[in-house]
Parts: structure tokens; C-alpha cells; sequence
């Protein structure tokens, strides 16, 4: 049996959005919304970040467009109508969804669209470099940039870290502030 990266690829992106889809169904936007203290960001940081940080980089990966927009943002209610990336912890722990089934419904749209693209993309196109070396400033201290190293990022590299290893990141994130609202941890 010879390994399919395609297809461990596609199981650990599953995996991980299942991941996501068990925390949401297990939280209420009291617990997204939460407030800790100063410097603490709230789950909605990270519900947020992660999901517009996949929804638009996908389509630099070669995936389809983006789908947030500011009708998305007006619908969610998002204090902040951004991914936050390139912002402080002092304005994004401001971050609050208003609206968590419209969250909801764009995380499973966006969650769709990603692995719709894993399904359909064709393998010899993975190595594709996406982001040619040098890089400029907005990527050169990235950890994209670090895997993609003197060769530039690769299609595959793009997807692992600008979407499954960000995301897996930010779960972290997310199953640690459960316990701070009462909660449980994800996996063991």
C-alpha cells in the first residue's frame, strides 16, 4: 500500500472542520462572546480569524473566491468585520459575533468550499509554487514562508499551513478558553 498524501490531506482537513463543527455546536455565543480579561481574546477571535483566514486565502492555494463580504459581516454582526491578522490583541479582543447562526452558516459554506476544492484538485498541481521566493515583508516572517523556504511556497505548502495548521492552531486556542467559560477540551 503506498501512502496518498491527496488523500490524508483531505482526511485531516475533515478532521479538523469536524473539530470546529463539535466546539460550535457545543458553545452558545455567551461562550463565544465571553470576556476574560484584558490581553484574553475571546473564542470569537479565533472562530473568526480562522474561518476568514481559510475563506480567503483558499483562492490564492488556486481555490475558489472568497465568499465573505460586508454582507457577511453585517449578517454575522461582527464588532470587528475583519480577520484581524494584521491587528493588535488590544482591538481584537473587541471581537464579538452578534449573529451565531449566520456564523454558523458561513463556517459550513466555507468549510464546503474548501473541501470541495481538496476533492476536485488535481495532485501533479501541489508542488505549483503559489508564492515565489524572495518574499516580501507581509510574507517573509511567516511560518508559510519558512516551510516554503528558498524555493517559494508550494500549492500544498499554502494549503497545510495558511489553512491546516492556522486552524489546528487556533482549535488550541479555542479548546483552552472553553475551560475558561465552563467547558471541555475537544480531544485528548
Amino acid at each position: 500500500m503506498t501512502f496518498d498524501y491527496l488523500r490524508s490531506l483531505q482526511r485531516r482537513m475533515r478532521a479538523m472542520h469536524s473539530l470546529y463543527e463539535d466546539a460550535c455546536a457545543t458553545m452558545t455565543l455567551e461562550h463565544v462572546n465571553h470576556f476574560e480579561r484584558a490581553g484574553v481574546l475571546p473564542i470569537a477571535f479565533s472562530l473568526i480569524h480562522q474561518l476568514l483566514i481559510e475563506d480567503t486565502t483558499l483562492p490564492f492555494a488556486g481555490g475558489p473566491a472568497q465568499l465573505f463580504n460586508d454582507e457577511w459581516a453585517t449578517k454575522m454582526g461582527l464588532a470587528i468585520p475583519d480577520h484581524g491578522k494584521h491587528m493588535t490583541v488590544d482591538e481584537m479582543v473587541h471581537q464579538r459575533i452578534g449573529n451565531y447562526e449566520a456564523f454558523l452558516e458561513l463556517q459550513a459554506l466555507v468549510f464546503a468550499k474548501t473541501e470541495g476544492f481538496l476533492k476536485d484538485v488535481d495532485p501533479a498541481s501541489l508542488g505549483e509554487i503559489v508564492v515565489p521566493a524572495p518574499y516580501g515583508p507581509g510574507v517573509a516572517s511567516t511560518f508559510s514562508a519558512r516551510v516554503g523556504g528558498d524555493l517559494g511556497i508550494s500549492r500544498s505548502d499554502a494549503i497545510e499551513c495558511w489553512i491546516y495548521q492556522h486552524g489546528l492552531r487556533h482549535m488550541g486556542e479555542i479548546e483552552l478558553a472553553r475551560a475558561l467559560v465552563g467547558l471541555g477540551g475537544m480531544t485528548s
